[in-house]
């Protein structure tokens, strides 16, 4: 994880969006320990506090379960449920915006495409 958190949102919301990241990517997967609330909180020089907020909107959204004495582990089905969620709020919040950016631009659909093809 990065070590840097910038001001566009709170702490605790770039920590959950970087744990949902790295279960995306499979860094972490199914069944997987979440580093410990202490950890994360000495490494990232936070408070633990914020760690533990980060952590329980993951759990709320049943991605992360709890288990006393254990610590935190990921979900079986996590990374599915993520990837449909994460797939419906690109669509209905970000793709819209990008959409408005490309036809304000006068891009077309093939001068993306070769950009994208050129890239890799």
């Amino acid at each position: 994880m990065e070590r840097e958190w910038d001001d566009s949102q709170p702490i605790y919301r770039q920590l959950r969006d970087r744990v949902v990241a790295m279960i995306l990517e499979g860094v972490l997967k199914e069944g997987d320990p979440l580093p410990s609330v202490r950890t994360v909180a000495t490494d990232y020089r936070l408070n633990p506090l914020t760690v533990l907020k980060a952590y329980q909107q993951l759990v709320d959204e049943g991605l992360v379960e709890m288990r006393r004495g254990r610590g935190m582990f990921v979900n079986a089905g996590a990374p599915d449920l993520l990837l449909s969620t994460e797939r419906k709020k690109f669509l209905e919040e970000e793709w819209p915006r990008i959409r408005e950016r490309i036809q304000r631009l006068g891009l077309t659909a093939k001068e993306l495409l070769k950009r994208s093809v050129e890239k890799r």
